[in-house]
C-alpha cells in the first residue's frame, strides 16, 4: 500500500527525530532527510517540516542546504531554526536576541486552519536564541508569545507573570504565508510540553497537506524480527543487560526473533550501580527464564581504575563506555562466543545527545556511543534493534511483547550509572576569571531571588545542560529561604521557587540549573569546593542517599508519577560542614528530550532532609528545580 508521506529535514536539532515520531503516531508516514538531500529526494512528499538546529540563523550558520525545496508547490512548516530560515528566505529579518527557554503563552491573533480546534491562548515550549523581527512580504503574524514564569496546577503548567513585572511580548512566534502555504513556529510543537502540539501537527499533516492516516505500526514487531534475522544471519548475539527497560525489551525482541540458544546475555557489575542493584537484576532475569545463556561478571575494580584521575564529564563517560567494551569482549572470548554480534539497547536520545547526526551538537557522550563503539558500528559488529525509539515507545513495544509491568515501569538509569552522578574535582583553586564569574552570578541571581524573599548563591561545581540545541557546561545556583521572616505554605513556596529559578537561568548568563536547599536556611551559606575523585567510599555514600530517595518515592506511591529521579553528589562543603552536597532531581517527562521538575509532597521533602543529612560527610540536601532545557536530566 502506498502511504502519504511527509519529509522532516533534520538540521541537527535535539527534537528532529521526535517530529517524525509524532507524525507517525498520527498514522502518517514521516521520513527524515538530510538538509543536503537532492531536490529529487523530495519527490512524492505531501509536505515538508524543517527542524530546529544548534546553528544560529541570524549569523548565517547552517544555511548550506537544498534551498530549492522552497520552490516546491507543497506546504512547508518550520520550527525554531526552520521557522527563521523560512522567514529569511522570503526576505524577513532575523536577529540574535536574548535566549528563551521553557514555557510561554502563545496568543493567537486570529483563526487559521493550522490552529484549528485550539483556544486563543496556548501553552508552548521555547528553546531559541534568534527571532524573526521583521516579516517578509506576503506573511502575516498568526500569534505572539508572552514569556513569563511557569507556575504549577497539579501536573499541568500554568503561565502567569511575576508580581509587578509586565510580561514581554515576543512577536512573530507563529507566522504564515497562506498563498504559498509556508508556516513557521518559533516554539516546538513536537515536544510533550507544548500542550496541544500534537493537534498542531495533525492540522498541518492531515488538514493542510491532505495526508490520509493510513500508516500504522501494527506490523512493527514482525517487521523488526525479520530485520534482525536478516541482519544476524547464522551468527550469535551477545547482549549487555543492565536490567533497565531498554536492554530488557531488546532482550525479549532478540530471543523471539532468534531463539534463546543464539542469544547470550551478560550483566556487568561496574561498581557504579545502585544499592543491591546487580544482585537483583541477575535474580530477576533468572526468574524470567528468557535464556539459559545468562552470564555475570564483577568488574568493579576495572571501572574504578578507568575513572582514576578523571573529573571532566565527557572523559568519565568515554572511560566507562570503553571499559564496558573491553570487559564484554574479554567475556565473549572466555565464553567461546567471540565473533558474535554485540547487541545494545540503544535508544534515540542516546544517539542524538551524542551528536549522532551530521549537524547535531554533542550534549553528552552516552556509554553506548563512545568512539570505540562507533568504530564497531561502522564495521558492522553492533546490533541495535530499538535505536529509533524513545523510552515511551520502548515501553509500548515491551507491553506488546508481553513483558511484565515491573520490568517496564522501572525508572531510567544511565548506563554509566552513579559514575555520572558522582561529580569530581581535581583543581584546588579557581583562577581569577572564574572567581569573578561566580561572584557576578551570585550578585545577579540574588537580586532576582530577593524580590521574592529568597536568597541565592552560585555553586562552585559546573554541570552539563542544553541550550538552543547546544551543549552548555555552566554553573548551578543554590536558592534558599524564605528570607526576612516571610511565611509561605509549601504550595506557595514551590510556586515562588519555580518562578525565581526560571528567571535566573533565563536572565543570568552562565547559569543552566537551579537547586533549592531543603534545610530551610534563611541566610546565605558559604560554599567551598573540595578536591574529590571517584572512590568506593564516595560511591557507597551516594548509594545510601539514593536508596533513601527511592524508598521515599515508593512509600509515597510516586514511582509511577515521577519519571526519573537521579540523586547527585557534589564535593562541596557548606558553612564548614561535611564534604558532600546531595541533590535529588525528580522530573516529569515522556521521552527525556524535555523535562519539568516534579513537585514532591512536603512530608517527603522533610523526610529526605531528615534521613540524608545525618549520613557521614553530608554537608546539605537540595532539590533540583530546573527544566530541560536548560538543565539536562543528569548533571553530567
Amino acid at each position: 500500500m502506498q502511504h502519504d508521506r511527509l519529509a522532516v529535514v533534520d538540521f541537527g536539532g535535539q527534537y528532529a527525530h521526535l517530529i517524525a515520531t509524532k507524525v507517525r503516531r498520527l498514522q502518517v508516514r514521516a521520513d527524515i532527510l538530510d538538509p543536503q538531500a537532492s531536490l529529487d529526494d523530495f519527490g512524492g512528499y505531501r509536505g515538508i517540516i524543517l527542524s530546529g538546529s544548534p546553528s544560529f540563523s541570524a549569523k548565517g550558520e547552517g544555511d548550506s542546504y537544498t534551498r530549492a525545496i522552497f520552490d516546491l508547490p507543497i506546504p512547508i512548516l518550520g520550527f525554531c531554526f526552520g521557522h527563521q530560515e523560512i522567514a529569511k528566505h522570503y526576505g524577513g529579518r532575523i536577529e540574535h536576541t536574548k535566549r528563551e527557554y521553557g514555557f510561554s503563552t502563545l496568543h493567537l491573533t486570529g483563526n487559521h486552519p493550522i490552529f484549528s480546534g485550539l483556544g486563543p491562548d496556548e501553552v508552548v515550549w521555547m528553546s531559541h536564541g534568534d527571532s524573526v523581527t521583521q516579516l517578509p512580504e506576503g506573511f502575516i503574524e498568526l500569534g505572539y508569545s508572552v514569556h513569563v514564569e511557569a507556575l504549577t496546577d497539579g501536573e499541568r503548567p500554568v503561565i502567569g507573570p511575576l508580581d509587578g513585572i509586565p510580561p514581554a511580548e515576543h512577536h512573530n512566534a507563529a507566522i504564515a504565508n497562506p498563498e504559498l502555504k509556508r508556516y513557521g513556529f518559533q516554539f516546538h510543537p513536537e515536544v510533550d510540553d507544548t500542550e496541544h502540539g500534537d493537534q498542531m501537527l495533525q492540522n498541518f499533516a492531515i488538514g493542510i497537506c491532505g495526508c490520509q492516516p493510513t500508516w500504522t505500526i501494527e506490523n512493527y514487531i514482525e517487521e523488526e524480527k525479520q530485520d534482525i534475522r536478516e541482519r544476524v544471519g547464522d551468527q550469535k548475539v551477545f547482549l549487555l543487560v543492565s536490567g533497565g527497560v531498554d536492554s530488557t525489551v531488546c532482550a525479549r525482541l532478540l530471543v523471539e526473533a532468534l531463539g534463546p540458544d543464539r542469544v547470550h546475555m551478560l550483566h556487568i557489575d561496574n561498581g557504579l550501580m545502585r544499592k543491591d542493584e546487580s544482585r537483583e537484576v541477575v535474580e530477576r532475569f533468572r526468574e524470567w527464564g528468557v535464556t539459559e545463556n545468562l552470564h555475570f561478571v564483577d568488574a568493579s575494580a576495572e571501572f574504578l581504575d578507568a575513572l582514576s584521575g578523571l573529573a571532566e564529564p565527557e572523559k568519565k563517560r568515554i572511560a566507562i563506555g570503553n571499559t564496558f567494551i573491553e570487559v564484554s569482549e574479554r567475556e565473549m572470548e572466555r565464553l567461546g562466543v567471540r565473533g558474535a554480534l554485540l547487541a545494545q539497547g540503544t535508544i534515540y536520545p542516546d544517539t542524538i545527545e551524542t551528536g549522532g547526526t551530521s549537524r547535531a551538537d554533542v550534549i553528552k557522550t552516552h556509554h553506548n556511543r563512545v568512539p570505540l563503539v562507533e568504530e564497531m558500528v561502522r564495521a558492522g559488529r553492533v546490533l541495535e534493534p530499538i535505536k529509533e525509539l524513545y523510552k515511551v515507545e520502548v515501553r509500548e513495544l515491551g507491553n506488546d511483547l508481553g513483558i511484565d509491568r515491573p520490568f517496564l515501569d522501572r525508572h531510567p538509569f544511565p548506563g554509566p550509572g552513579l559514575g555520572v552522578r558522582l561529580l569530581c574535582n581535581l583543581e584546588e583553586q579557581f583562577d581569577e576569571a572564574t572567581t569573578a564569574t561566580l561572584e557576578r552570578i551570585t550578585r545577579e541571581a540574588h537580586v532576582l531571588a530577593d524580590d521574592r524573599s529568597l536568597g541565592a548563591v552560585a555553586l562552585p561545581m559546573r554541570s552539563v545542560g542544553v541550550k538552543g540545541d547546544l551543549r552548555s557546561y555552566e554553573w548551578p545556583v543554590l536558592l534558599f529561604g524564605p528570607t526576612g521572616g516571610t511565611e509561605l505554605s509549601p504550595e506557595a513556596l514551590w510556586g515562588v521557587i519555580l518562578e525565581v529559578a526560571n528567571r535566573i537561568y533565563k536572565e543570568v548568563e552562565g547559569v543552566n540549573r537551579c537547586v533549592f536547599d531543603l534545610g530551610r536556611r534563611t541566610t546565605a551559606p558559604k560554599v567551598e569546593r573540595l578536591v574529590a575523585s571517584t572512590t568506593c567510599d564516595r560511591l557507597d555514600l551516594l548509594r545510601e542517599a539514593d536508596a533513601v530517595m527511592m524508598n521515599g518515592l515508593e512509600e509515597h506511591d510516586l514511582m509511577n508519577i515521577v519519571w526519573q529521579c537521579p540523586t547527585v553528589m557534589l564535593p562541596v562543603k557548606v558553612d564548614g560542614r561535611g564534604e558532600e552536597l546531595v541533590i535529588v532531581r525528580p522530573v516529569l517527562s515522556e521521552r527525556a528530550m524535555t523535562a519539568r521538575p516534579a513537585q514532591l509532597p512536603h512530608k517527603l521533602l522533610t523526610d529526605l532532609h531528615a534521613h540524608i543529612s545525618p549520613l557521614a560527610r553530608v554537608s546539605g540536601v537540595c532539590i533540583d528545580v530546573s527544566t530541560k532545557p536548560p538543565g539536562t536530566i543528569e548533571w553530567e
